[in-house]
């Protein structure tokens, strides 16, 4: 939360607006000072109490009733589109909520003494993730007796990517190591322990396997529901080393609202991951472009396009150098999903260069989001709509889509 003194701006973790708290500065810099509540003297209504460390799993919501947590994501993307893109949203942002237990279906572990957690926010000491209530418990038993399965070998690796799907039936483990010697180490003389379907790591670039398969699976069904606005045979497989959402209960909700907002029979879905949007779109019948720089999550986009090669075509590419796939007037709608550092100014202009009446911008970060969604506007769009998707609860990130459309496009 932010604080304003003598010395300049504040940001204070642990606080709620209104409170009146005492304060210990941690750091300064620049103008700017980092401190933590050390004591609450007039308490705000909507605080709560804290079971666990804050800067465990980066809970820094943790203090607050989650509806006003709700409220105040939706009061930072409206402050954040004022302060950084210059531009006034009118009325509240819709905030979809989530689950606050267990929603976690991906998560990057680190390892310590045979067990997988985090690292406390901004230091590399561990904490017991079990404790945030981000992921199931059977999850993390799961994890740690993959990590006994492994023997010695476990003691070589750093970190491990946890991947499952929707329903928790399916999970496949990354492991992370300096080298992958522990490839050599391993002796797989067993069956794997209950619930871990397959365990990789890299070799060479690529992904290699360890014991039993590669990727998890989720349908049109587990994904978004019984009556899902795809064909049930839709699905999309993925190993846990490549890109996916992450929450189990809102991910399908966020594919609806894109699928909602697509207008037009030619898409290109850039920053494409292993092809959240794209299979969805191609299974429903629409043509799709799908590009995607990253080499691990590229070949499971490829996989997942195979039953739908009439309609979605695939191409390994970094968004800035692919604008010979992404020539004006091609598509009807672009989809862009980047990183939270968001769009350089070489993918942005390849993006603009399209002319396309309608961009879809999945985004994980309101302040790049905010930079970005100003000069599309400078360049003759409109804004349409905004809504956004609490995909991690009790903590300060949130998911947001925002639509475009050109000045001159009817699109609703």
């Amino acid at each position: 939360m932010l604080a304003r003194g003598g010395s300049g701006v504040v940001l204070v973790a642990g606080a709620i607006p209104g409170e009146r708290v005492r304060v210990e500065i941690e750091r300064t810099g620049r103008g700017v000072s980092w401190g933590r509540v050390v004591d609450v003297i007039e308490a705000s209504p909507d605080r709560r109490p804290v079971a666990s460390d804050p800067a465990c799993g980066g809970l820094a919501y943790a203090h607050v009733v989650y509806e006003r947590q709700l409220a105040l994501k939706a009061e930072v993307i409206t402050d954040t589109f004022r302060r950084v893109g210059r531009v006034t949203l009118a009325g509240r942002v819709a905030v979809t909520a989530s689950p606050v237990r267990g929603y976690r279906m991906r998560a990057r572990l680190h390892l310590h003494d045979g067990h997988a957690g985090f690292f406390r926010e901004a230091t590399h000491d561990w904490c017991d993730a079990r404790v945030t209530s981000q992921l199931r418990d059977e999850t993390l038993a799961t994890v740690d007796a993959g990590l006994t399965w492994l023997g010695p070998a476990a003691a070589m690796c750093h970190a491990v990517i946890v991947a499952e799907n929707v329903t928790g039936d399916d999970r496949v483990l990354h492991l992370e190591a300096d080298d992958d010697m522990v490839l050599d180490a391993v002796r797989p003389t067993r069956d794997l322990p209950h619930g871990l379907a397959g365990m990789t790591m890299m070799r060479r670039g690529e992904v290699a396997t360890i014991a039993g398969r590669e990727r998890v699976t989720d349908t049109a069904v587990t994904l978004m529901g019984a009556n899902a606005p795809v064909p049930a045979s839709a699905t999309w497989s993925r190993r846990a080393a490549s890109f996916f959402q992450a929450n189990r209960y809102l991910t399908g909700a966020l594919v609806r609202h894109v699928l909602e907002h697509v207008r037009g029979a030619r898409v290109a879905d850039v920053y494409a991951g292993v092809g959240l949007f794209a299979v969805a779109l191609a299974a429903g019948g629409t043509s799709v472009l799908a590009i995607e720089g990253d080499r691990t999550s590229a070949v499971d986009l490829e996989e997942n396009a195979r039953p739908y090669a009439a309609l979605l075509r695939t191409v390994q590419a970094d968004v800035a150098d692919a604008a010979r796939w992404l020539a004006p007037g091609m598509f009807d709608v672009v989809i862009v999903d980047p990183p939270r550092s968001g769009l350089s100014d070489a993918a942005r202009d390849v993006v603009i260069r399209t002319g396309a009446p309608s961009i879809i911008y999945v985004s994980c970060d309101p302040a790049t989001l905010a930079r970005d969604t100003a000069r599309f506007l400078a360049a003759g769009y409109e804004l349409a709509s905004i809504r956004a998707f609490d995909f991690f609860p009790s903590t300060a990130h949130i998911e947001t889509v925002v639509v475009l459309h050109r000045a001159a496009y009817g699109g609703a």
